[in-house]
């Protein structure tokens, strides 16, 4: 039996580019040997003395309340749950759009919640401070391992972490191996810092 590499992500349930990477991590682990682990991260946190817009600030303020959900999950029930609970939260934020939504956000955490096999009244979190500095650890550590000046997603294979890869499509199959043993040789190499153009398309999450 050949044995799994572990990889872990850290995630914002709110940004969107983390979400299609967490999607074709999915896609690679269906064709390479390895095990993810989830990890809650927080662009509120991220950005808290960083110079943004008020559009910006106040956008992934909203943020806060579902990750200190995916907090309560991972403190009460474990990573697979956090996973289950990532994939539905994901699917209604960004494939049907409820990020954009004007309604209740509460709303969306419970149906994400009932979804994934948990107790809707989780969602208790999202008012709580309770779970907030256990958001910040997981971030700090997600941030010791690549630095201050990147974003969400973060991986961890072994030893080796990086910020990215960020990718606007979901590669599938044997693609998605392919740009997975890509991203594992590059960043191997200690003197590797950067690779980067300027995105020219908006995420698609099909």
């Amino acid at each position: 039996m050949t044995q799994k590499t572990p990889v872990s992500l850290w995630f914002d349930p709110f940004c969107p580019y983390a979400w299609v990477t967490s999607r074709w991590l999915l896609e690679v682990e269906k064709v390479r040997p390895i095990e993810i682990t989830w990890r809650i991260m927080s662009l509120e946190v991220l950005n808290k003395d960083k110079d943004v817009s008020d559009e910006y600030r106040a956008r992934i303020a909203r943020a806060v309340g579902p990750g200190r959900v995916v907090a309560a999950v991972a403190a009460e029930h474990g990573d697979e749950a956090v996973g289950r609970l990532y994939t539905e939260l994901g699917t209604l934020m960004h494939n049907q759009g409820h990020t954009k939504r004007e309604g209740s956000l509460r709303a969306t955490v419970e149906e994400a919640l009932v979804a994934a096999g948990l107790d809707k009244a989780t969602a208790d979190a999202m008012e709580s401070d309770a779970f907030d500095e256990a958001v910040k650890r997981s971030h700090d550590e997600g941030m010791a391992l690549v630095g201050q000046e990147v974003g969400t997603p973060v991986i961890r294979v072994g030893d080796n972490a990086f910020f990215g890869p960020v990718i606007t499509s979901i590669l599938r199959g044997e693609d998605a191996g392919r740009l997975w043993d890509g991203v594992l040789l590059v960043t191997e190499f200690d003197d590797f810092f950067e690779l980067k153009r300027t995105r020219t398309r908006s995420p698609r999450f099909d």
